[in-house]
């Protein structure tokens, strides 16, 4: 007896062949499905991952712009306050200067002023002598200086004292100021001397000048321990030019100053023969 033979049937495909190529069709069609579904998701991850990333630097900037702006408010409010610590710092150094300058101005005053007559002492009346020679020179005016000596004040001083001395001082110098302008300058250059710095004079009217100032202190009397004294003064003139020197107009108006006292000592012996 012949053995049979069993033949499967095989259902023919798209290309003809069987059951076989459909699973592959099948299988390929699941990987490119797999392979779409891994693509969609790892684009909706890579999506909400820059989406998250950008959120995160949204809020770092907006962080840092708040920061910054705090920080920037901050700096103009310490910026703003430096600058009114500096205005003050400013107004109170402008203070202290100006009170400085007054004080200066004080010590000058101080040290150019005779404490007891209130007239300019040397350095004083040296000074504006400088300033007037410049002016002198500069503008040809005219001017001249008187020096003045006090008669008879170191025998005042012996018999009746300094404040009979500083009386008859105080009196000389009240005389002088009476008798000269407003722009006119006397000072006390040391113990019985006096110097008188004139504007706008001629030779003559100097010397005129200087006669009259002799005529009034040896008009002036006083009375110390009830005896009637006079003083006396002898001056000398010196004319301010173009060529003229602090030092040297001093000297020679000292010089004419002591001529004078000689010859007024010469009258007096001549009156008393």
């Amino acid at each position: 007896m012949k053995k049979r033979t069993r033949v499967l049937a095989r259902t023919p495909g798209a290309n003809g062949s069987g059951k076989v190529a459909g699973t592959r069709l099948k299988t390929t069609t699941s990987r490119t499905a797999a392979k779409a579904r891994n693509k969609a998701r790892n684009k909706a991850r890579n999506k909400a991952r820059n989406k998250g990333r950008k959120k995160t630097e949204n809020k770092v900037k907006k962080a840092e712009n708040k920061a910054g702006a705090k920080t920037s408010t901050k700096a103009e409010a310490d910026r703003s306050a430096a600058i009114e610590r500096a205005k003050q710092t400013i107004r109170q150094l402008k203070a202290e200067l100006a009170d400085v300058r007054r004080r200066i101005a004080e010590l000058q005053a101080s040290a150019e002023t005779d404490f007891l007559l209130g007239t300019l002492n040397r350095r004083g009346f040296e000074r504006e002598l400088n300033r007037s020679i410049a002016y002198v020179k500069r503008y040809h005016a005219t001017g001249a200086v008187i020096m003045l000596d006090v008669d008879r004040l170191k025998p005042i001083n012996d018999t009746f004292g300094h404040a009979a001395g500083d009386e008859v001082l105080k009196a000389v110098a009240a005389t002088l100021a009476k008798m000269v302008r407003a722009s006119d300058v006397v000072g006390r250059l040391g113990g019985d001397e006096f110097a008188l710095l004139l504007w706008n004079l001629s030779e003559t009217d100097a010397r005129a000048k200087a006669q009259a100032l002799e005529q009034a202190i040896d008009a002036l009397t006083f009375k110390f321990g009830g005896r009637a004294v006079t003083a006396g003064a002898s001056a000398g003139v010196a004319i301010l030019g173009p060529q003229t020197d602090t030092h040297r107009v001093l000297e020679e108006a000292d010089s004419a100053m002591y001529v004078r006292k000689a010859q007024r000592r010469h009258e007096a012996k001549a009156a008393d023969a």
